[in-house]
């Protein structure tokens, strides 16, 4: 067994690691801080959880807490990790950060993108990115993860193919996407009360959202080129549902294919991986709602030249928790689909 702590586990993407945790054979969860929450039994603040947790209580973060346990999940707000990684990379052998805080390599994109600087820019070339299905390899015998953003996720696994056998043009990309307002967090705000959300749906983070730069960056890495060569024009949308993610991409090809050809492309690449779904129809948040699946296609238009690829997530499970499990799996040198499900709940 592997002993297990989770911080910041009174969040949404925190009770979604609880689930998952409930049911995972290796994992043995040992703490799950929540300061806010503090002293309140998991089953009162997430009822869904009573049964797997009855006694569980959210206590606040205290570095005693790390003797013993072998890999520590960080779900904290940005920013909060940063101040905790030095002392947690000293004490636990494994740390998955499902935050912004090591997602990017470059410690300059910081203050432009999240209006702060990085307060442990030596600690991040420690950082693996952890998004299995295109960079496994460098989760194998890894010790420090910085979990991929969900649109990154959604996104990257959307135009991925195209952007390694180098079919588009990787500096007039444009994605929209729209979210499940739990991707907001659980505390409440004005835009996201049911009476806000509830048949709306509104784009936000014009031009600036802060997913950006990592788009770009996983982008630029397919590609096998520099920061300058990319450009990606990124438009989140709110949706009114609870949780579900839909990525759909333009992209202006480099050559000449067809449909059927990109989706055999697809259907070759993503051939082996346990948790993407090459579907010929268009990929629907339903389809993976609770999984930690991705449900993918692409199509080529003769009539405008674009190329649209379309990604559907669970935005907590392969957008946060989920593949924080699948990449913990790898780091402990588990059968990477340990605990975690592909098939969605419908409906």
């Amino acid at each position: 067994m592997i002993d297990v702590g989770i911080i910041g586990a009174s969040g949404f993407t925190g009770a979604e690691l609880l689930r998952i945790c409930a049911n995972h054979p290796e994992l043995n969860l040992v703490f799950a801080t929540g300061d806010s929450q503090a002293g309140t039994p998991v089953r009162e603040l997430y009822p869904s959880l009573a049964a797997a947790w009855p006694e569980l209580v959210f206590t606040p973060y205290d570095p005693a807490l790390l003797a013993g346990v072998d890999l520590v999940f960080c779900g904290l707000p940005h920013g909060a990790s940063q101040d905790l990684m030095p002392v947690l990379r000293r004490h636990v052998k494994w740390v998955v950060d499902l935050a912004a805080d090591f997602r990017l390599q470059d410690a300059a994109l910081y203050p432009t993108w999240y209006g702060e600087a990085h307060t442990a820019p030596e600690l991040l070339p420690d950082f693996v990115y952890g998004l299995p299905e295109l960079f496994r390899a460098d989760l194998v015998g890894a010790a420090a993860v910085a979990t991929p953003g969900c649109y990154p996720t959604a996104t990257a696994l959307a135009i991925a193919p195209l952007i390694s056998n180098g079919l588009v043009d990787t500096t007039s990309i444009v994605v929209d996407a729209a979210s499940g307002v739990s991707g907001a967090g659980r505390p409440a705000k004005a835009n996201t009360t049911f009476c806000a959300v509830d048949e709306d749906f509104t784009a936000y983070g014009l031009l600036d959202h802060r997913h950006t730069p990592e788009i770009e960056q996983t982008v630029a890495r397919l590609a096998g080129v520099g920061a300058a060569d990319v450009s990606v024009l990124f438009t989140p949308h709110l949706a009114p549902m609870s949780r579900g993610m839909l990525a759909t991409c333009y992209l202006r090809p480099a050559g000449t294919s067809t449909t059927a050809q990109l989706l055999d492309l697809y259907r070759s690449t993503y051939r082996d991986e346990q948790f993407v779904i090459v579907t010929d129809g268009s990929p629907s948040t339903k389809a993976c709602l609770g999984s930690n699946s991705a449900h993918v296609t692409v199509r080529s238009d003769d009539r405008t030249g674009w190329i649209v690829a379309i990604a559907a997530i669970d935005n907590l499970t392969k957008g946060a928790s989920g593949q924080a499990v699948q990449c913990a799996n790898i780091l402990a040198g588990l059968p990477e689909g340990t605990g975690l499900s592909s098939v969605g709940v419908y409906p």
